[in-house]
Formats: C-alpha cells, structure tokens, sequence
C-alpha cells in the first residue's frame, strides 16, 4: 500500500506530470500518424477511402482505442493547465519582468504550447462534430454497405471558411508535435548535446510530415474536385 501511495505522489508532482504528459503525447502523436496515413487512401479512390473508414470504425475494438484515446487527451489537458499554472506561480511577480534572452530564453513552441493545444482541442472536437457524427450518407462496396465518408469529405473541403479553419489547425499542430516530441525526449532524460539536437530534428521532420499529409487531403479536394 505504500508502494501504490508513493507512486500516486509521485505522478502529483511536476516530474510525474511531464511523465503522464510524455506517455499521453506518445500515444496521440501515435495516433495521428497512422489517422494521417490512412487518410491518404482517399487519393486511392472512393472505395479504398470509405473501406478503410468501415474498418476503423466497425467492431467493439474502436471502443478500446476511443477510450484510451480519451483518457489519454484527458490527462494530457490536466497536467498541461497544472504545469502552466505551477509555472506562473512559481514566476510570481517575475513574470512582469523582461523575457530573458539568449540560451536563457524561452523556446518560442514552448511559449506557445498552451495556445496550440487550445485551437487543437477545439479542432478536435469539430472535427468530431463533422465527420464521425456528421451527415451520414451511404455507399455499397464489395457488397458491403458502409458509410460514405468520401462524399462527405469532399462535400465539407467544398467550404473556404472550413477548409482555411483546417489549414490554421493543422499548421499549429505540426508545430505542436514538433515540440512534443522534442519534449518527450526531454522528459526522459536527454543525457547529451548530441541527442538534443536529434530529438529537435525528429520533433521537426515528424511534425512537418504530419502536418503535410493531412493538408494534402483539403487543399487536393479544394483545388481540384470542385
């Protein structure tokens, strides 16, 4: 029992909550690639699009990933407001005072994390509003009737306002996993220059590919399937 008591402390304190985050981040920066990814099956065609949209979202197993999904946005937001609100008070009346620069200087994707996670959470749930319980028109393939989830992609990347919402969203979370993967390598322990400076060029590559596959799908459809 106190085993489990300290292990509960310890993931209350400021190192235990960049840990949940590191873990939470994990798993969504995970998720994203492989959403981004199969996404891109809509350049295959209609059927590949909507039949791999069938198979995310039939059986009970996208209840198991929704739930972790969930549970892990959830504790990212949590131990995100409470480091950001240990931070400031930390900083107390010093927060007034000028920015420091040089190597001393905060790193500008960490100043702005809390922005990108908030346009990001937001993006989140208007994504979810919009296509998962969105118009639902149907489409038979193979013989098997699904969701058409290609019309209704098309149909929505038809809106400007929608689409230019899509692309601010997607460029700030390119910059947002940018420096969350950064900040994972950091949570556990960057021992060396060396290592620094190969996390922050993963953090980069990996959020400027993500980034771009999902902004191909928008800009695709807006340009050319009018």
């Amino acid at each position: 029992m106190a085993s489990i008591a300290a292990e509960r402390s310890f993931f209350l304190t400021s190192v235990g909550k960049k840990y949940i985050m590191a873990a939470s981040g994990i798993i969504w920066a995970g998720f994203v690639a492989g959403h981004m990814a199969g996404n891109l099956l809509m350049f295959v065609g209609a059927d590949a699009y909507n039949k791999y949209g069938h198979a995310l979202t039939s059986g009970v197993f996208i209840y198991v990933v929704e739930a972790v999904l969930l549970s892990a946005l959830v504790a990212h937001v949590i131990c995100a407001v409470s480091l950001t609100l240990e931070n400031r008070k930390a900083r107390g009346p010093q927060r007034y005072a000028a920015t420091p620069n040089g190597a001393k200087a905060p790193h500008p994707g960490s100043t702005f994390m809390a922005i990108h996670g908030s346009v990001i959470l937001a993006f989140v749930i208007l994504h979810l509003i919009t296509f998962k319980y969105g118009t639902y028109y149907e489409t038979t393939v193979d013989g098997v009737v699904m969701r058409d989830l290609h019309r209704l992609l098309v149909e929505v990347f038809q809106s400007p306002v929608y689409v230019g919402w899509y692309l601010v969203s997607l460029v700030l979370l390119g910059f947002h996993l940018r420096h969350g993967v950064y900040s994972i390598f950091q949570s556990f322990g960057i021992k060396n220059r060396q290592m620094e400076l190969r996390a922050r060029t993963i953090g980069i590559a990996y959020g400027a590919l993500v980034a771009a596959g999902f902004l191909s799908q928008p800009i695709y459809i807006f340009l050319f399937n009018r």
